[in-house]
């Protein structure tokens, strides 16, 4: 019998309160998460660490659906979480929705 597992749905925020092409923190013990909002209000999260040198994605550059760590410029697809050729690493990443105007970020 395989396991199934149900994200933890967390209310961060409404939507408006992320400016388009920009971020928001949420500081946890375990680890700060960015919740980053596209152009087209598309929202992801991920560990607010770059996996270079761990420079804090959340204060980077957001452009279309990337943001470049503001450290050492390296690119970082927010879907995937993965560095963009020719870097390579990844970033953990959160599952996040927008819902009634409303941010939730899936939190394990």
């Amino acid at each position: 019998m395989n396991a199934i597992t149900t994200p933890n749905w967390v209310q961060i925020c409404a939507l408006d309160d992320i400016p388009p092409l920009g971020s928001r923190v949420l500081q946890r013990e375990s680890g700060n998460v960015a919740i980053f909002r596209t152009a087209d209000d598309s929202v992801f999260a991920l560990l607010d660490r770059c996996p270079h040198k761990g420079g804090p994605l959340s204060q980077g550059i957001v452009h279309g659906a990337a943001v470049t760590c503001p450290l050492h410029s390296w690119n970082i697809d927010l879907a995937s979480g993965e560095a963009r050729a020719t870097d390579v690493g990844c970033a953990r990443r959160f599952a996040a929705k927008v819902e009634a105007g409303l941010v939730f970020v899936a939190l394990h």
